[in-house]
């Protein structure tokens, strides 16, 4: 939908077009630090990445986040991190690294491989916010955190429900959270069963109780989040 307006990536075809939005974007707001973010080009034949960065720099910007993948790739294969590094290589401003980083040892790699200045993580986020401390410790000190707790993971999702009941009311609100309570619950003991129910079930109060009485089960039998290596839907 936004590549058929020439918007969001498809501008990496038209670079004058690009460094014209981004002027326009950091002369509006003066003093404020301006980032963009950007993938390596439009596909294998075009990466532009470097030409992007010359006129971002150029235009103002003061950080350039780099999906390591063409438009073309979407989310498939695995991201150009030799890419990325080229661009770090040749940047006069901090370079942020994205795509596929999953786990505590792969930003470790990613920032070894790349130089990037620092990481962006998205899809493996989803459901597992913790990911950002674990991936601090283990970068500060080599070793692992626990897993998290049941009920610490109960209550950040439970807090994550009525933030988005609150926002898009409770029709929209109930279609929308069931995604979420897929990725927080994935690869969870139980969780594959667990997911069928609770995607079709159609009201707030319906929504939450599955909730409880899933995380309350987990918890009779882990202190901590233990995972099912058979659930098709588990973590990578």
């Amino acid at each position: 939908k936004i590549c058929n307006v020439m918007a969001g990536s498809a501008l990496l075809k038209d670079e004058l077009l690009v460094g014209r939005i981004l002027e326009a974007v950091v002369g509006a707001v003066p003093g404020t630090p301006v980032t963009l973010k950007i993938r390596t080009g439009w596909d294998k034949a075009n990466r532009n990445a470097l030409s992007i960065l010359g006129i971002a720099e150029q235009s103002g910007i003061r950080a350039l986040a780099v999906h390591g993948r063409t438009r073309a790739c979407a989310y498939m294969g695995h991201a150009e991190y030799e890419t990325i590094a080229a661009v770090k290589a040749a940047a006069r401003i901090p370079v942020i690294a994205n795509g596929d980083i999953t786990s505590p040892e792969k930003a470790r790699q990613v920032l070894d491989t790349t130089g990037a200045d620092a990481l962006m993580i998205g899809r493996a986020a989803q459901g597992r916010p913790w990911l950002f401390r674990e991936i601090e410790h283990y970068l500060r000190t080599g070793t692992h955190l626990l897993p998290p707790r049941v009920g610490e993971i109960h209550d950040i999702l439970r807090a994550h429900l009525e933030d988005l009941y609150a926002f898009y009311g409770v029709d929209t609100g109930v279609r929308v959270a069931r995604k979420h309570i897929s990725w927080y619950t994935r690869g969870l003991v139980g969780s594959a069963s667990f997911r069928h129910r609770m995607n079709q079930l159609p009201e707030v109060l319906q929504q939450r109780n599955a909730v409880n009485e899933f995380f309350l089960s987990l918890a009779e039998h882990s202190e901590r989040l233990s995972y099912d290596p058979t659930d098709n839907n588990n973590i990578e």
